[in-house]
């Protein structure tokens, strides 16, 4: 039998969520530094670093990365943020990830794969050159 979940609870991982979507690094680090877990996921289990990340924050990715995120973790459908990052162009996040140590080559489809997919030779050169 499951419980309810508690509505603060809620109400305080939809927050969370949400600055990891807006970008907010100073908010989310304090909210991660007071006990948030760093790999938090939503129902989707999209991390908070797989949402800055498909978004666009190189710091807030930078910052949770150092404090513990797995820069690797997949979400339900196997999707990488490194490859949400990919799909998205962000060549910032992109950078900021493979510097916490995100294997071009883990996901389904990879980043590797996902760069090959929509011709993003620049960053096929990037995960080469590491």
């Amino acid at each position: 039998m499951s419980e309810t979940p508690d509505p603060e609870v809620v109400e305080l991982a939809s927050k969370v969520f949400d600055l990891a979507r807006g970008g907010d690094t100073d908010a989310l680090a304090a909210y991660v530094d007071a006990g948030v877990p760093a790999d938090l996921t939503n129902d989707r289990g999209d991390s908070l670093l797989m949402l800055a990340a498909y978004h666009g924050h190189a710091a807030v990715v930078t910052a949770l990365a150092a404090r513990g995120a797995d820069p690797d973790r997949a979400n339900d459908r196997g999707q990488t943020p490194l490859a949400g990052a990919v799909f998205k162009g962000e060549a910032d996040v992109v950078r900021a990830l493979l510097d916490a140590g995100a294997d071009p080559a883990a996901g389904t489809p990879s980043a590797v794969d996902t760069a090959r997919m929509f011709g993003k030779a620049d960053l096929l050169e990037l995960f080469g050159a590491r």
